[in-house]
């Protein structure tokens, strides 16, 4: 059974490497190549490690691990990092690519929805690539795109999408498990 729970500093290096498998299956296309494949996943989880150390804003991260206790997915989330948007903001949600499909990612928006809920924020946001094909998860959850802005990454200039939850209950009642969907494996 799929356990959804805080990060320790353990699983940093699980991951770093969940966040860079993520990315190189997710971005072909949308970011350079050689970016993609110089990610280091080391130094990303390093980054994660301090972040879970230092919880700035409230911040939390969680990992979805599969019933040998390895983590295949993790999101973060915590204050929003810029005023104006949201009051919340998940700010990753990374998952394995031969895990998708199995109702890890809802479990852990529920996990990032429930904790900023928690910490006393009452909308959240996230910021998706407007090129990843993941953006239509988001809008099925009841995510609402308000804006987008160019950024740059590895280089390149793309495109980024604020996706917003106002109430932060649309979210956590997207995310709800439902017999129905523990029956057909999706939680």
């Amino acid at each position: 059974m799929m356990q959804v729970r805080r990060a320790r500093p353990e699983d940093a290096p699980a991951i770093g490497a969940i966040h860079r498998a993520s990315w190189q299956d997710a971005y072909p296309g949308i970011l350079p190549d050689a970016y993609l494949v110089g990610l280091d996943e080391r130094r990303i989880a390093a980054g994660y490690l301090r972040a879970m150390l230092a919880r700035r804003g409230g911040e939390a991260v969680f990992v979805a691990c599969a019933e040998d206790g390895k983590p295949v997915g993790f999101a973060s989330a915590g204050r929003a990092r810029r005023e104006g948007i949201a009051e919340g903001e998940v700010e990753t949600l990374y998952i394995l690519p031969d895990w998708h499909d199995q109702g890890i990612g809802r479990r852990l928006m529920r996990a990032s929805a429930a904790h900023l809920s928690a910490i006393g924020c009452s909308s959240a946001m996230l910021w998706v690539l407007s090129g990843n094909a993941a953006g239509w998860f988001y809008r099925h959850l009841g995510g609402r795109p308000v804006g987008v802005e160019n950024i740059r990454v590895g280089g390149r200039a793309v495109e980024q999408t604020a996706v917003l939850w106002n109430p932060i209950g649309l979210l956590l009642e997207a995310t709800a498990a439902t017999r129905e969907r523990d029956a057909r494996g999706e939680g």
